[in-house]
C-alpha cells in the first residue's frame, strides 16, 4: 500500500515546482563564479527534470495522484510547439540533411532488436526473470515497452490490446518504461551540454546546425522589441487557439477512425494526442510563413520555452527511483535494453559522423515521443525543438509495426 504524499494539492505542488524553476533560472543566470562553474557541468534543464523526481522519490509529492502532467502535456506542450515553430526556418531544417532521419531509424531498429537481445542475455543469467505463463509471460509485458519506446502511449496501448499481459505485469512494465526512459533522458540532457566534445569524438560536422541556430538568433535579434500587454495577449491567443483546434481535431477525428477505419489505428491515427501534436506543429509551421511570425519579436519562443520547462518539471515527477526496488529483474531487462539502444546509436553515429544533436533527438523521438523529443532538441537550442517533434510524429507511424516485430522476436527467444 502506497503512503500518502506530504503534498496532495496540485495547486501547492505547482507552486512548489514554479519556485524551484525560478531558483534554477536565477542561479543559472547568476554572475557568481561558483554558480557558473556548477552549471558548466550540470545543465539547468537537467535540474528541472531531476529535482522533481527527488520530490516524488522521497514522498513529498505524487505524480500518480496529480493532473499536472496531463495538463502540461495536453495544453502547454502543444502551445509551446506553436510558439517555437512560429519563427522556424523550415528550409534550414530541410538543409540539415538525411542524418537526422538515419539516426532516428537507427534508434527504431535498436529498440526492436534490443528487447530480444536483452531477454537472451538476462535469461541466460537468470531464466526465472523472463518466465511466466499465459498473461504473466514477461515478453507480453515487454511488448508494451516496445510500443512506448518506438512510438508512444497510443502504440503502447495497441500492444496491450494485442498481447494482453496481466494488469499486474503491465503495471510493472509501465514503471520500468518510465524510470529507464527518464534516466536515459537525463543522460541526453547532460550530453547536450557537452555536445561539442562528443561531436569532436564523432568527427562530426555540425556546421549546418550551428548555421541554423545563428540564423534564428539573428532573426530574433532583428525583430526584438519591448513587448506590450497586447503582444502577450496575441501570443497567448495564437498558441491556445491552435491548441483548441488540435483538441477539436483529436476529439472528432480519433473516435471516427476508431469506429469507421480501425485499420488506421496501426498508424496511431486513433490517438487524440497524435492529432493535438500534429495540428499544433502544422499550424505553427503555416503561421511561420505569415506576419504572425513577427510575434517572435515580442518573445513568442521565450514563452514557448517556459511552457516546455514546466512540462519538464511535471515529467520529472513521473520518475520515482525507489520503485526500481519493486521489480528489480524487470529493470535489469530494461537497463540492458536501453544500453543496446545506446551502443547501436553511438556506433551508427560514429560511422556516419552524425552530430550528437541527431543522435540525441533520434533516440528521444523513439524512446520519449512527442512529449520529450522537443525538450531534448531545445536543450541544444530552442529553434531546434520542431526537429524533435517532426521525428517523433514519424515514430507514431512506425511504432505499432516496429513494436509488433520486436514482440514476436521476444516471444520466440523467450521459448529457448
Amino acid at each position: 500500500m502506497e503512503s500518502t504524499p506530504l503534498i496532495t494539492s496540485d495547486a501547492v505542488t505547482f507552486g512548489l515546482l514554479m519556485a524551484i524553476l525560478a531558483g534554477i533560472f536565477i542561479t543559472s543566470h547568476s554572475d557568481s563564479p561558483k554558480w557558473k562553474k556548477f552549471y558548466r557541468f550540470i545543465p539547468s534543464l537537467l535540474l528541472c527534470y531531476f529535482i522533481p523526481s527527488l520530490l516524488t522519490t522521497f514522498g513529498i509529492v505524487s505524480e500518480a495522484d496529480s493532473n499536472l502532467y496531463y495538463v502540461a502535456s495536453r495544453y502547454l506542450l502543444p502551445a509551446s510547439l506553436v510558439l517555437l515553430t512560429l519563427s522556424i526556418d523550415l528550409k534550414g531544417i530541410l538543409n540539415l540533411g538525411p542524418k537526422a532521419v538515419i539516426m532516428f531509424l537507427a534508434g527504431t531498429f535498436s529498440i526492436m532488436l534490443g528487447g530480444p537481445i536483452a531477454i537472451l542475455i538476462v535469461g541466460t543469467i537468470n531464466p526465472e526473470i523472463i518466465g511466466g505463463t499465459g498473461p504473466e509471460e514477461v515478453w507480453r509485458g515487454l511488448a508494451t515497452i516496445a510500443g512506448s519506446w518506438i512510438g508512444g502511449g497510443a502504440n503502447q496501448t495497441a500492444m496491450l490490446e494485442i498481447y494482453e499481459p496481466s494488469t499486474d505485469l503491465f503495471g510493472a512494465m509501465v514503471t520500468v518504461d518510465i524510470i529507464v526512459a527518464n534516466i536515459w533522458m537525463a543522460f541526453l540532457l547532460y550530453g547536450a551540454g557537452i555536445s561539442d566534445r562528443v561531436d569532436t569524438w564523432f568527427k562530426a560536422d555540425s556546421s549546418a546546425i550551428d548555421e541554423l541556430k545563428h540564423k534564428i538568433a539573428d532573426y530574433q535579434a532583428s525583430i526584438a522589441r519591448v513587448p506590450t500587454l497586447v503582444d502577450f495577449t496575441k501570443i497567448i491567443a495564437v498558441a491556445f487557439s491552435l491548441v483548441a483546434l488540435g483538441h477539436l481535431a483529436g476529439d472528432t477525428i480519433a473516435p471516427w477512425i476508431t469506429e469507421n477505419a480501425p485499420t488506421l489505428s496501426q498508424l496511431s491515427l486513433n490517438s487524440s494526442f497524435f492529432w493535438i501534436i500534429v495540428v499544433a506543429t502544422t499550424g505553427g509551421l503555416i503561421l511561420s510563413f505569415t506576419k504572425v511570425r513577427n510575434l517572435e519579436g515580442a518573445g513568442a519562443s521565450k514563452m514557448g520555452s517556459l511552457f516546455l520547462y514546466i512540462l519538464v518539471m511535471t515529467i520529472g515527477m513521473k520518475m520515482n527511483i525507489a520503485s526500481m526496488l519493486d521489480a528489480p529483474g524487470y529493470f535489469v531487462i530494461g537497463a540492458v535494453w536501453i544500453i543496446i539502444h545506446v551502443i547501436i546509436l553511438l556506433l551508427v553515429g560514429k560511422l556516419i559522423k552524425a552530430p550528437f544533436f541527431f543522435v540525441a533527438v533520434g533516440s528521444q523521438a523513439n524512446v520519449g515521443g512527442a512529449a520529450s523529443a522537443p525538450i531534448v532538441a531545445s536543450a541544444f537550442h530552442s529553434a531546434l525543438a520542431p526537429v524533435g517533434v517532426l521525428l517523433a510524429v514519424l515514430g507514431y507511424a512506425l511504432g505499432t509495426y516496429g513494436a509488433w516485430l520486436s514482440a514476436e522476436m521476444m516471444r520466440i527467444v523467450s521459448g529457448f
